[in-house]
């Protein structure tokens, strides 16, 4: 990079706003190199060559590799919960993450498939696992049952998580609405089987 892209890459932007837009392509560069197609292959030499900054920038941002790792799953399961919530009907919710998930495989790669190869997320996954069940959970209005509610949403999520990452994984032969509409079958059967 010239130092004339260099300034121009910053031209405009307020001094005081840099720090968060140089975050930003961190984290941007993180989640692609997480959700690589051979797997989690972070550094911060390739996350910080891949975002066009340097080793000062990252460090300004985080304290160390492993902090940036969680930070970086953080925002795809943000993401992920951001397009669930909104969702009014098992359809929609199923469809949105398949958007999300399957059609940007690298976010659904991050999300699903990086904490079994990446040892810092081991435990991020299970610590962000409750957040997708207590979501799923306040969706089964038709179950009045608070514990049968919890133990459906658990099951779900785990048969889902499951399920997606077959799919990503490429050990799921199903078409794109194959996929789809068997979630979504799975989704209504849990909600009206209890």
């Amino acid at each position: 990079m010239t130092s004339g892209q260099r300034s121009s890459r910053w031209a405009g932007v307020p001094l005081r706003d840099r720090p968060a837009r140089r975050r930003d392509a961190l984290i941007a560069a993180g989640v692609q190199l997480l959700g690589g197609v051979a797997g989690p292959a972070i550094t911060v030499r390739a996350v910080c060559r891949h975002a066009g900054l340097t080793e000062r920038y990252f460090y300004e941002s985080f304290e160390d590799r492993d902090d940036f790792v969680r930070a970086a799953y953080a925002e795809v399961c943000t993401q992920a919960m951001g397009a669930l919530a909104p969702a009014t009907s098992a359809r929609e919710a199923v469809e949105k993450f398949v958007a999300l998930m399957v059609d940007d495989p690298v976010r659904g790669r991050a999300l699903l498939l990086a904490p079994e190869a990446e040892p810092v997320l081991s435990r991020c996954g299970s610590e962000w696992m409750p957040n997708f069940i207590d979501l799923l959970q306040r969706k089964l209005t038709t179950i009045t049952d608070p514990v049968v509610q919890a133990m459906t949403a658990t099951s779900l999520i785990g048969g889902l998580t499951a399920l997606f990452s077959a799919y990503l994984n490429g050990r799921l032969a199903a078409s794109r609405e194959q996929f789809i509409d068997y979630c979504v079958e799975l989704l209504l059967m849990g909600a009206n089987s209890a």
